[in-house]
Formats: structure tokens, C-alpha cells, sequence
């Protein structure tokens, strides 16, 4: 299943739309522009297992880049555009790419990236271009808009953050079958949202992240069509909806509560009745929103709960979950395991690590020592959440990765601000963490124990996020700093960062702090 058999059974069927400006483009055009990107790849010298990176905005020629990586059997790294240049530079170097594709709005970030990234051997602009790039228009328009002769599955390698604060790229093996064989995502999409050329997905959020793109090229794989939406904007999600009769969408909890908060005139303003399967992930949802949005919508809303790993998959629709709340679902790929701490299995009601075992085999690049780390002695795999089942083997989480914070569904890690907090002069201890958030689930603060206590007070604070914010993504920076006199640790050096957490938790509904 890939968009050239589509092309040839129903060309002038639309692919996807950009929602704003309106962008059409059939599968036809599709499928011609991304074997002419294919084309100028092999051009360029790359083969089957070379890596290319992207830093685009959800641009209307995302989909034809990521589309010749597919069929190529290359590597394609989408970089989140929220980045420094010192972060998306890291990737680009780690990663290995030999071409970064980028466009003229991304300019600024981009040309300063590559300067960063001396592997790079070719640079490629949308919409214009900048010192030592070249104009993709150009480069593709050069080449053929036929298939490729010897196409081969290619993959993406998208990036999680560590502990460490060091993202690492999750690498799985190129498939060995034939281009278009339908993957683990294509059945479980088929078993679970049913979806198929009459289908109209909506995606709302950046493509970047591992979510949107994989449904959005599924979605192709069915014959769909795809709208993308270049912003979310609550109003303008409703009225996309009823515009298109959109079938199929996919959100975090964040926009659920953003729609909640509309007035419930304009909620009432739009027709809804063409969605058949809204599915959400990628952050604890509350309890009181999720009723809410199934009251509004119906029984149409679907959760998962999985990584961009992809070592297991657990879902669950609006029927299980009114019996199960708070539950992310009964596994779909991969067999869960709860364990101890000593690496025992737990009975069901007790919580524990979430181990996966007959999952997706995947790896964390460059870095043999995390990869270790996340599997036990049997191989299971985990991405350290921690959880329980009960005794139909649906799966509860009750905390999340050690230290993690989820801001309206990205995955943010506080080490990388607080090893930056603690080289400023007036910075003698530091914890960051997530603290709730009524719009984002979880908000980024910051706990600073002052050289001299005497500074503490709103300017230091405005001075310290000023300076975390020069050097690192605006998302990973304390939205708000405290103070106290001395930070909890054990005389080994532990932090006791529990103990500052749970002050701002107590009282809180959610049980994933």
C-alpha cells in the first residue's frame, strides 16, 4: 500500500490538504513529486540505509520528502522546529544525514545548523534560498517523475530525549519486504479505526512529531485524504471538521481541554456527525475531560498508549474505557509485564516498571548503553513508565518516566535545564520538574536554592529564565521559578526531587505527577 497505487486507480483524488491556504494535492501530483525526490536523492549519491533530516514546518511538500525517503529505503529524521540550533544541530550530526531539506521560514534556524553539522554533504531550500543552499524547486524539477527502478522501504528515526537531557534517535531495521507491504501501524490502524479510501483524516499538530507523520503517511497508505492543519486553532478544528467531513483525527489532551474551554454556543455552532474515530495519546488525559468529550462527541473517542519506540501498543475505545477509567487500554502488539524492582512480575493490581516482551525490536542510535538499559535480562523492553494491569489486562500508568514532564503533549526533560541553571554565578542548587496545568497538563518549574539567599525575588527569576531561554528551546524552560534555602538531597548527592514535587501535586486530581 503506498500512494502510487492510488495515483494509478484514482489520481485526481486529493491526498491532503494544508488547511489555511487551502493547498490541494492529488495523489497524482503526489506520487510524480515524490519519485522525482527519490530521483534526485539516488542523484546525490545516497543508497539504501543513508539518512536525510528535515527541519519544516508543516510545509505542503512535507509529505512528498518523507515519501521519497519511504521508497528509496533511506533514513528520514523530521527535527522539531522548536529547537536551538544547537540542539536540531546535534541531531542532524548524530543522525548521520547527508541532506537536509528545509525552506525559506525555517531560514534563520537552518543556516545555523549547518554550520554546526560537517557531515552534511548537500543542503536544499523550499521557497527560496540562503548561503549554501540550493533550490529543491530546481534540483527536482531536473529529475524524472517516474518510479524508481529498484524501490526498497525506508524509515523514519525520530528522536526521544534521555535522561541524560541528549535526545537519542530510535533506529529500527529498514524492512526487507517489498515497497508498500502494509506495516505493523497500516493492520493496527485497519483492526482498530477502520479507515479506508473514503476516509478524511485531520491532523492538527506539527509534523515533526512521531504521531502526526506516521498517521498522516498511514492515512495515504488507506487512499485517504489528509487535511493539515498549520496551527492548532480550537474554532478553526471544529470548523475544519464540518468543512470536510472529516472522518478520523488525532489529538493530544491539550487541545481536548482547549475545545472544552470554547463557549458552548460556539461548540453547539458546528456539525460534528461525520467522525467516526477520534483518537487521542501522547499525554495522560484527566479523568473529568475525557467524560466530558465523550458526553460531547459520543463514543468515538479512541486512546493508545505506546512510545515512538514502538516496542508495545495498548488501546482502548469509549465503551472499555466508561468501564476501565482512567485505564490507556489491553495490548495490541507486544505482551506488557509488570515488575519489580528486583525484576519479579507482579500480579495483577500492583504496580511496577512496564516491560514489553514480543514487541517491535528497536535501538537507540549511537548509544549501545541506553539501549542496554532498557531491556532486562529476558529482553523485554521498556520506556520506563511504571503502571499496573488488572485482571482483564488492561493497563494503568501511575507515573511517568523518572523526572519526565509532559507540556501539552511533548515529552520535555529537566535535566538539560537544570545542567544549564547551574553554571550561572548566582545558581548554588537546582530542580526542575512539572508542576500541573489546567491548559498543558503539566507546566516547567524550576526550584533554586540562591548563592545568596538575599537575591531571591522576581528579578532573579526573570533573570534566570531569560538566560535558560538564550541557550536552550523555549519548551524546555521553567515557566516560573521558587526559591528555598536549601534544596533536599541525601549526603550522597541524591536529589530528593520527590519530596519538592509533591507540594505542588497535593490536591491535584491526576495521579501521574
Amino acid at each position: 500500500m503506498h500512494p502510487g497505487i492510488h495515483a494509478a486507480n484514482t489520481p485526481d483524488k486529493i491526498a491532503y490538504r494544508m488547511a489555511g491556504s487551502g493547498i490541494a494535492v492529488t495523489y497524482a501530483e503526489l506520487e510524480a513529486r515524490a519519485n522525482a525526490c527519490a530521483h534526485l536523492f539516488r542523484s546525490l549519491g545516497l543508497v539504501r540505509g543513508d539518512s536525510i533530516a528535515l527541519i519544516l514546518e508543516n510545509h505542503p511538500r512535507f509529505f512528498e520528502i518523507a515519501w521519497a525517503a519511504l521508497r528509496a529505503g533511506l533514513y528520514y529524521t523530521a527535527i522539531s522546529t522548536r529547537l536551538t540550533a544547537a540542539e536540531a544541530a546535534y541531531i542532524v550530526d548524530d543522525c548521520g544525514a547527508k541532506v537536509l531539506v528545509t525552506s525559506r521560514y525555517m531560514a534563520d534556524l537552518a543556516t545555523r545548523v549547518a554550520a554546526q553539522a560537517p557531515k552534511l554533504r548537500h543542503r536544499l531550500m523550499l521557497d527560496g534560498t540562503a548561503p549554501d543552499f540550493a533550490a529543491y524547486e530546481a534540483a527536482v524539477a531536473e529529475q524524472p517523475r517516474t518510479a524508481l527502478a529498484d524501490p526498497s522501504e525506508g524509515a523514519d528515526m525520530l528522536y526521544s530525549s534521555g535522561t541524560t537531557g541528549r535526545p537519542k534517535g530510535v533506529k529500527v531495521a529498514l524492512p526487507e519486504e517489498p515497497y508498500g507491504t502494509p506495516n505493523k501501524l497500516f493492520m493496527l490502524n485497519a483492526a482498530l479505526y477502520a479507515p479506508n479510501a473514503a476516509s478524511v483524516y485531520l491532523s492538527p499538530a506539527p509534523l515533526y512529531h512521531a504521531a502526526p507523520l506516521r498517521f498522516s503517511l498511514t492515512m495515504m497508505r488507506f487512499g485517504a485524504t489528509v487535511i493539515v492543519m498549520e496551527h492548532f486553532e480550537p474554532e478553526q478544528y471544529l470548523a475544519l471538521i464540518e468543512k470536510y467531513r472529516v472522518t478520523h483525527t488525532q489529538v493530544v489532551p491539550t487541545m481536548f481541554v482547549r475545545l472544552l474551554k470554547l463557549d458552548p454556543g460556539l461548540r453547539a455552532k458546528y456539525d460534528l456527525s461525520s467522525l467516526q474515530c477520534a483518537i487521542h495519546a501522547a499525554a495522560p488525559c484527566p479523568i473529568p475531560v475525557k467524560e466530558q468529550m465523550i458526553e460531547w462527541w459520543g463514543p468515538v473517542i479512541h486512546e493508545y498508549y505506546a512510545g515512538t519506540e514502538g516496542n508495545g501498543f495498548c488501546a482502548i475505545t469509549s465503551a472499555e474505557w466508561l468501564a476501565h477509567k482512567g485505564s490507556v487500554g489491553r495490548a495490541m502488539l507486544g505482551v506488557p509485564h509488570i515488575l519489580d524492582e528486583e525484576g519479579r512480575e507482579l500480579p495483577p493490581g500492583e504496580p511496577g516498571a512496564i516491560y514489553f516482551s514480543d514487541g517491535t525490536v528497536f535501538e537507540y542510535h549511537n548509544d549501545p548503553d541506553k539501549t542496554a538499559s532498557s531491556r532486562n535480562a529476558a529482553g523485554w523492553s521498556t520506556l520506563g513508565d511504571i503502571g499496573y494491569l488488572d485482571q482483564e489486562g488492561y493497563l494503568y500508568l501511575t507515573d511517568r518516566k523518572a523526572n519526565m514532564i509532559i507540556s501539552g503533549g511533548v515529552n520535555i526533560y529537566p535535566q538539560e535545564a537544570e545542567n544549564l541553571l547551574i553554571t550561572h554565578p548566582k545558581v548554588a542548587d537546582v530542580a526542575v520538574f512539572g508542576v500541573p496545568d489546567a491548559d498543558w497538563g503539566e507546566a516547567v518549574k524550576a526550584v533554586v536554592q540562591p548563592v545568596d539567599i538575599r537575591d531571591a525575588g522576581p528579578a532573579l527569576e526573570a533573570e534566570l529564565i531569560a538566560f535558560c531561554r538564550a541557550h536552550l528551546s523555549p519548551v524546555k524552560c521553567p515557566k516560573t521559578v521558587d526559591f528555598e534555602a536549601e534544596l533536599p538531597r541525601h549526603p550522597t548527592g541524591k536529589l530528593y526531587k520527590r519530596l519538592l514535587k509533591d507540594r505542588y501535586w497535593q490536591g491535584s486530581a491526576r495521579r501521574i505527577a
